[in-house]
């Protein structure tokens, strides 16, 4: 595990921690890790999640599938990043997504309930560790925004240009890259494969991008 403390030190919610103090607090909070192949299911829609995770090695998918079978990707995850946390925190009975296993990966599991109650043994970083778990819940409140923004444009291309003018910002650079294949890009901005592909093609011969494979440039 301490070959992860790293990892976890970048991840937000053990900002404010000593690395050092990084082993004590995962045993006050029970963690425990478990691997996963690719294709894996983690949680399955309509399940009860007791913990939150985070992604030491690999990379998940949290998507949605309406009745009729067709799926949507909510958000990509990489390592070091949280997932489950907005569910857990909001104690509802079944979760409306699936969250699954892009790659081969390894996660370190928190039951939520030791997260936003003070331990007995009142540790001097758990307070630090709740007021973290108060600042992620409010970054994926932005990050759902930016979802909704990318949705609520009317045109494919007004959906692909705000989510890659995201990314951009995002990695403070005109060139980039993202983490969805075609299919799974079309899948996150809920439009046609084929008719996302061709506007790529447009934008590209109009000049306003360059792209090969997931790597992009904004102009």
């Amino acid at each position: 595990m301490k070959n992860y403390y790293p990892i976890l030190k970048k991840n937000m919610l053990f900002e404010g921690i000593d690395e050092m103090d990084i082993g004590s607090l995962l045993k006050c909070l029970s963690a425990s890790t478990k691997k996963f192949s690719k294709g894996d299911i983690i949680y399955m829609d309509g399940e009860t999640i007791l913990h939150v995770g985070i992604i030491l090695s690999g990379r998940l998918q949290i998507v949605k599938e309406d009745y009729f079978g067709n799926k949507t990707i909510m958000s990509d995850l990489g390592v070091g990043e949280i997932f489950g946390e907005v569910f857990a925190c909001s104690k509802i009975d079944k979760i409306p997504v699936t969250v699954i296993s892009a790659m081969d990966s390894e996660i370190l599991f928190i039951n939520y309930r030791q997260i936003l109650a003070v331990c007995p043994s009142s540790c001097e970083f758990h307070l630090k560790l709740i007021s973290n778990m108060l600042d992620i819940l409010a970054l994926k409140n932005l990050m759902l925004n930016h979802k909704i923004d990318c949705l609520s444009k009317r045109t494919t291309r007004e959906r692909i240009l705000t989510y890659l003018s995201f990314q951009s910002r995002k990695a403070e650079s005109s060139s980039f890259k993202i983490p969805f294949n075609r299919q799974e890009l079309a899948d996150y901005l809920c439009v046609d494969r084929s008719a996302m592909s061709s506007e790529l093609g447009k934008m590209r011969d109009e000049g306003i991008i360059e792209f090969n494979k997931n790597k992009f440039t904004l102009h």
